[in-house]
């Protein structure tokens, strides 16, 4: 499914057949367990906090609130940064809201093209049952 037919990235929610999707299981494992032990309603740091315990705890390799730069023309307009980056190939985005809106899943997507990441994770534990969202970055260039 995609999100708009003119997009560069295709969103895949539980593929099996997808780049990475061991390492990719694992991450949505470990954020199961966090909601599993919370529950919905905290803060998205205390999220973040607690799942990145998760991850070295099973020895899973990540940068936390990883800062990459954002260019324009070949010419730095400013930095960002994404919650987590696994093995230095997965981004990961967590949120703490309701319900994701469109801007969540942009938001997610131009990190992919930014760091020039080929897969994504959405994760948000605001709502009742934790919900995750797969991205795949079909402009990566290896």
């Amino acid at each position: 499914m995609s999100l708009d037919s003119k997009s560069h990235f295709h969103l895949t929610e539980q593929s099996i057949l997808m780049k990475h999707c061991d390492l990719s299981g694992k991450i949505i494992g470990n954020a199961m367990k966090v909601h599993a032990a919370l529950g919905n309603g905290f803060q998205e740091v205390i999220y973040q906090r607690a799942l990145e315990i998760e991850m070295s705890y099973n020895e899973i390799f990540f940068s936390r609130e990883f800062e990459m730069p954002i260019y324009y023309r070949n010419k730095q307009i400013g930095t960002r940064r994404v919650d987590f980056l696994v093995e230095k190939i997965i981004s990961v985005e967590l949120k703490a809201v309701i319900k994701l809106e469109p801007v969540h899943f942009a938001q997610a997507m131009n990190y992919l093209e930014a760091y020039n990441l080929e897969i994504g994770l959405l994760i948000n534990f605001g709502a009742k049952r934790m919900e995750f969202h797969r991205f795949k970055n079909l402009k990566f260039k290896p």
